[in-house]
């Protein structure tokens, strides 16, 4: 992951007033992926969700491009409505649902970029990676996962690999260095995701099927 593109993607995807712009937003996910990636082939399983889950939105894009009702995060959620495209009783595909899902794995994101930022507990103990990403998963996806997957989440939580590895990712080589540059990422993920929420949330959107 390069740190500069990512910072770069996600100040791009903030639109006017509150509006979070979805290429730029797309562009930051295929950043975040090669993150993930780097983090063991077991983690390989949820950047394939995500990637999906780009693929289509980006394939939804495609299809509507010349209304352009998909550049951006409130412009796509209107159209949605209006077309009655979006349910909130029933498995039914549309870009809101998507990008929810997207949402609460920025969350995840966020939530293990916190914790290796935040250095040694109160016994000078670091924190290792696979208890990082466990935790940051119990918070916010497991409770929207199948038996399945969470059993999958462990295994896979259970072969990270060490944190000097997480933090060469961050482009960093020892904690003392990290806080400044993970604050900066921490920042531009928090303001993306907060936008999001808020759009979903005044929509009613936050536990769509």
């Amino acid at each position: 992951m390069a740190v500069s593109r990512l910072l770069f993607h996600l100040s791009s995807a903030l639109g006017p007033g509150s509006d979070i712009l979805l290429d730029p937003y797309l562009s930051g996910w295929e950043e975040l992926i090669r993150f993930m990636e780097s983090l063991g082939p077991l983690v390989s399983l949820f950047s394939y969700k995500v990637q999906e889950k780009i693929v289509l939105l980006r394939q939804i894009q495609a299809e509507d491009a010349e209304n352009a009702a998909y550049s951006s995060l409130h412009s796509m959620m209107e159209a949605e409505l209006l077309r009655g495209v979006v349910s909130f009783d029933r498995h039914a595909p549309s870009g809101c649902r998507t990008l929810l899902r997207l949402h609460r794995s920025l969350r995840w994101l966020q939530l293990l970029l916190e914790k290796l930022a935040a250095g040694p507990d109160a016994d000078g103990r670091l924190a290792t990676p696979g208890e990082m990403c466990r935790e940051a998963y119990r918070e916010v996806l497991a409770p929207h996962h199948p038996w399945l997957l969470r059993r999958a989440a462990e295994a896979a939580f259970s072969a990270m690999p060490q944190r000097a590895v997480l933090l060469r990712l961050v482009c960093v080589e020892r904690q003392e260095e990290a806080a400044p540059v993970l604050e900066r990422l921490i920042g531009a993920i928090g303001e993306v995701h907060s936008r999001t929420h808020n759009a979903l949330q005044d929509r009613g959107m936050l536990d769509l099927p």
